[in-house]
């Protein structure tokens, strides 16, 4: 089994990635292969709304956007780790999550997602709450830890100290480990949820007189 990590910081060894550091750890304990594709020193453009994804397959702009398509796709679950700011993820984390949810068109329904935030303070449940909404929105089961997901460490390498952060990020792979393995069993036995066709209600319709 595979799981994708995002991560949108834009340092290299900083704070977010001690955090990641310690999922992958037990997700090797747990047999769950974990690739790392760090986006935050990305240059990442936002979404135009060009709508060229959905004749094309892919977005129209060719960058690590669809570079991680694929392995997203691939994946039986995708953690996505940010640092805050101003009560916020990465702004280029963002704009490649915009991109890569809107531009892939494969049924992500039953991947699980977890968030992962770390923050010198606050700002990190505003944040928590903001990626898992891209999870929310796509049928995918959100992991959850003994806490919210985040770690707290503002100069490189404090995040090592925050021992219940570190903690949380174990026990967030564990129950992401389990939840991933139950839901394969699952998919032989069940197959996954069926989907309805979309019915889009509008808020503004011009058929209203």
């Amino acid at each position: 089994m595979k799981v994708l990590i995002i991560n949108g910081s834009p340092r290299p060894n900083g704070n977010t990635t001690i955090a990641i550091d310690e999922m992958v750890k037990i997700f090797g304990e747990d047999g769950i292969e974990a690739e790392v594709c760090r986006v935050g020193n990305k240059n990442i453009r936002g979404c135009i709304a060009c709508g060229k994804c959905s004749e094309l397959g892919r977005c129209v702009f060719d960058d690590a956007v669809n570079e991680l398509a694929p392995k997203f796709e691939e994946a039986d679950g995708l953690v996505v780790a940010s640092p805050v700011y101003y009560a916020s993820a990465n702004a280029t984390l963002i704009a490649c999550l915009d991109r890569l949810f809107f531009s892939t068109h494969f049924n992500k329904t039953m991947k699980v997602g977890a968030s992962v935030v770390v923050a010198r303070r606050g700002g990190c449940t505003a944040t928590f709450d903001e990626l898992n909404k891209y999870f929310t929105i796509s049928g995918m089961p959100v992991a959850s830890g003994q806490y919210w997901n985040c770690v707290h460490g503002r100069e490189p390498g404090q995040a090592a100290l925050d021992a219940e952060g570190l903690q949380t990020m174990r026990g967030l792979a564990r129950n992401m480990s389990f939840l991933m393995k139950s839901i394969a069993l699952g998919r032989e036995k069940y197959g996954i949820p069926e989907k309805e066709p979309w019915q889009p209600t509008h808020f503004i319709r011009e058929d209203l007189e």
